[in-house]
């Protein structure tokens, strides 16, 4: 009886056995930083946009950026804002790292000039009337710098300076590392229509990658950070004679990429400015409607 009693407990205690869930001992996690993917584009409609133009900046790692898609603009006379760097054409200001185009600002001193930096432009290599512009980047962040997105006209059809227009796509100074502007200048005297955008939880534009976006249509101009819209306008004007609207906005535009030190808006460098000063760019991106 013992034994018939013992066999059965050794039977039961099998079948129990067998019907337990195995149990695997987890994987130690290890730590990997992975660049966010970039997005195709931050529109609530993305399918009203057809993409004619991108650099992703594929180039190998040194490489200067693509100058079938670029130019360097150099010098280093103020630029008409009193600013302060001497802008280059060399690999020590602009290059390739990592499949990102990084501008690189350097305090040191070339042709009368303390600070240098690149300034770089697609004119008659990428010329657009209307679109959408991208740029997904990381922004420098101490006092004095002026990392910028912006358009000019490809051609004088209207004059120079603001009578020609210009659309400012992002700028931020780092007297305010929170917040970037989007601004329409036009008309001579000059006028500007502009908006900011800060940046939520005290957060700022170094800590991570945004996308900064410009929607420029006929009769509307709007801008966005991360798809949110901050700020569009419908008025601008030239002093162009016999001109009408939607002038000046109805010409060939150039992007324009930089990173200033100094001048009339940002203020000089100080005791607390740290250099260099990197503006890291995964990309830039037009896009235009269907025909």
């Amino acid at each position: 009886m013992k034994f018939t009693v013992l066999l059965v407990l050794i039977i039961l205690s099998l079948l129990l056995i067998s019907c337990a869930p195995t149990v695997i001992a987890p994987e130690t996690a290890t730590t990997e930083i992975v660049m966010p993917e970039p997005t195709v584009t931050a529109t609530a409609d993305p399918n009203s946009w057809n993409l004619v133009w991108a650099d992703e900046f594929n180039q190998p790692d040194g490489s200067s950026p693509d100058s079938t898609k670029w130019n360097h603009q150099e010098g280093g006379a103020g630029w008409g804002n009193g600013e302060l760097q001497h802008y280059t054409n060399t690999t020590e200001n602009s290059f390739i790292q990592d499949g990102m185009l990084i501008i690189k600002a350097n305090k040191e001193y070339m042709l009368g000039r303390d600070y240098t930096s690149a300034r770089l432009t697609t004119q008659f290599k990428g010329d657009w009337t209307y679109g959408r512009y991208e740029i997904r980047a990381r922004l420098p962040n101490t006092q004095g710098i002026w990392p910028a997105f912006w358009l000019l006209p490809s051609r004088a059809v209207y004059g120079s300076g603001t009578a020609g227009g210009e659309i400012d796509i992002m700028e931020m100074i780092g007297s305010e590392p929170n917040r970037v502007y989007g601004t329409l200048h036009f008309g001579n005297p000059p006028e500007h229509a502009s908006n900011s955008y800060d940046l939520p939880d005290g957060a700022d534009y170094s800590d991570d990658f945004h996308i900064f976006a410009l929607e420029w249509e006929p009769d509307e101009i709007r801008w966005y950070v991360d798809g949110n819209l901050f700020h569009s306008t419908t008025h601008w004007f030239t002093s162009t004679k016999n001109a009408t609207y939607p002038a000046p906005f109805d010409q060939n535009f150039y992007l324009i990429v930089n990173v200033a030190v100094g001048g009339t808006w940002p203020g000089s460098p100080d005791e607390t400015s740290v250099f260099p000063q990197m503006m890291y760019v995964d990309y830039v991106r037009v896009y235009q409607h269907p025909k």
